[in-house]
């Protein structure tokens, strides 16, 4: 495939769209639609820059979930944390800082980060890094009228972890809203899942496509690598 041109549809809050030319292998014109997470000023940037972090994430030999709802399908499922770098910000303490906004917990080490990938090639152009790190603490919340979730992992977070002081020094910390570090446009709960809990969900429940893959692997005994630890 040759790319022939490409011209800017739209610019939105958060996407921007681009129509895309290509000569395809019979020597025809083929027009494509994506859209990107970032203005491109030309076809050298398509995919040039990693968007953020998704996060493979286990404690105890129980895998981390986030049950959350997703507008962009209209329903709820289960999902990786994962999260958009902040600008001058390393791929670890992007992990950090979203592992704790979305669910309470601390990183105890890092176990691997593999290259960027990209996440939705049928139309976008978004690369996140993954990393996959052993957690520690409580998740905050566990997901509301989820027997799963009741079942997996529903104590209490340390006290620590509340983090309602304005003298709190929590990464992302801003005083005394930590507590809850979701906007009023995210639900999210999340909870810990032992492989034979997570077998029976992968029959009922909804997940992406991604954590799905990792759940299944889970399911069947394949624990993300345990080599030496990154400093947490």
């Amino acid at each position: 495939m040759k790319l022939l041109s490409m011209k800017k549809q739209y610019d939105g809050t958060w996407l921007h769209g681009y129509e895309l030319t290509y000569e395809n292998r019979a020597g025809r014109e083929k027009t494509f639609e994506m859209v990107s997470r970032n203005a491109l000023n030309g076809p050298s940037e398509i995919g040039a820059r990693v968007s953020g972090v998704t996060i493979v994430a286990w404690k105890d030999d129980r895998l981390l979930l986030l049950k959350e709802f997703r507008m962009s399908i209209n329903r709820t499922i289960y999902n990786l944390c994962a999260g958009m770098l902040e600008e001058g910000e390393s791929v670890e303490d992007c992990a950090r800082r979203e592992l704790y906004e979305e669910t309470g917990l601390r990183v105890a080490r890092f176990i691997d980060i593999l290259p960027p990938s990209y996440s939705a090639v049928g139309f976008s152009d978004t690369a996140t890094w993954l990393v996959f790190l052993e957690a520690e603490g409580n998740p905050r919340t566990a997901a509301a009228g989820s027997a799963h979730a009741d079942a997996a992992c529903a104590e209490p977070a340390p006290a620590d972890t509340a983090c309602a002081e304005p003298t709190c020094a929590e990464p992302a910390c801003s005083g005394s809203s930590c507590g809850s570090r979701l906007s009023e446009n995210e639900e999210i709960s999340a909870a810990f899942y032992t492989r034979e809990q997570i077998g029976e969900m992968l029959k009922t429940e909804t997940f992406s496509s991604r954590s799905q893959t990792v759940a299944w692997f889970f399911k069947n005994g394949c624990l993300p690598g345990r080599g030496e630890a990154g400093e947490a």
